[in-house]
């Protein structure tokens, strides 16, 4: 059984030792493909030591996330594809989107932002990864607007209705359903019982988002299995089903 986070801050860990004991609870719970979300132009350095050390586990992408859209975020963004070297290879262009839980007023800037990154995927022919917070209107006008054949990818978190998964599945994205499926109050089990395991695919957002039955703590990786335990319980199924189904998923949106 291979199970694929498609979405860690795997890198928000520094600590050596930490790290490797972390990957090692990963492996032993058969959570084997890890694709990291770049957020910053800072991060970009710690998703190449990890996709070296462990090409064979760690899959790096790269974006600016919408927290980060502030005054000067065009250098910004322009370090981060700098950090495209050669003999350096991402898999999508993420995490980006639009954040309206935080701060209102960039809205524009943030919508700026993220249409030069879809553009950015379209050229390179990548997926993007979305990060949507309050804003699923405000992303999806952009998505319709620069729609083409090219775009396509992940809803990372999804936590939308289920008319707004079909909406979503529409335009050629994917799911991403990680820790709050196992909420007891979040509403989206009731989501994704309803949505084929063709358009889903599993994330952690790790240290973010803790599945139950360790809502409150940290979140990592290996906590993979809580979710797509849950996901197999709503469809019925086996773990062994969803993992297996998640991620041929995800190889088909990253080609890896």
């Amino acid at each position: 059984m291979v199970l694929t986070d498609t979405h860690t801050h795997f890198y928000y860990e520094r600590d050596m030792a930490k790290r490797e004991a972390m990957l090692q609870r990963c492996l032993d719970n058969k959570v084997s493909r890890l694709f990291l979300p770049n957020v910053d132009a800072e991060s970009v350095e710690l998703i190449w030591q990890l996709t070296e050390a462990y090409p064979q586990y760690f899959f790096a992408m790269l974006g600016l996330h919408p927290c980060d859209v502030k005054p000067g975020w065009e250098a910004q963004l322009e370090k981060i594809k700098q950090g495209l070297l050669p003999g350096k290879k991402i898999y999508a262009v993420g995490e980006i989107g639009i954040d309206l839980y935080w701060d209102k007023t960039t809205l524009a800037e943030q919508v700026k932002a993220f249409e030069q990154q879809i553009a950015w995927a379209n050229e390179l022919d990548l997926p993007i990864v979305i990060h949507c917070r309050n804003a699923f209107d405000e992303v999806f006008e952009v998505l319709q607007r620069n729609k083409t054949e090219k775009l396509r990818g992940i809803f990372h978190c999804f936590s939308g209705t289920e008319e707004q998964a079909h909406q979503t599945i529409g335009l050629g994205f994917y799911l991403g359903i990680g820790g709050v499926v196992t909420y007891k109050n979040s509403g989206l089990d009731k989501v994704v019982e309803n949505i084929s395991l063709d358009y889903i695919v599993l994330e952690t957002d790790a240290p973010y988002l803790t599945p139950v039955p360790y809502r409150g703590k940290p979140n990592e990786s290996s906590y993979l299995k809580f979710v797509a335990e849950k996901i197999a319980d709503l469809h019925h199924t086996d773990t062994e089903t969803v993992a297996r189904i998640t991620t041929e998923n995800s190889v088909r949106i990253f080609g890896v």
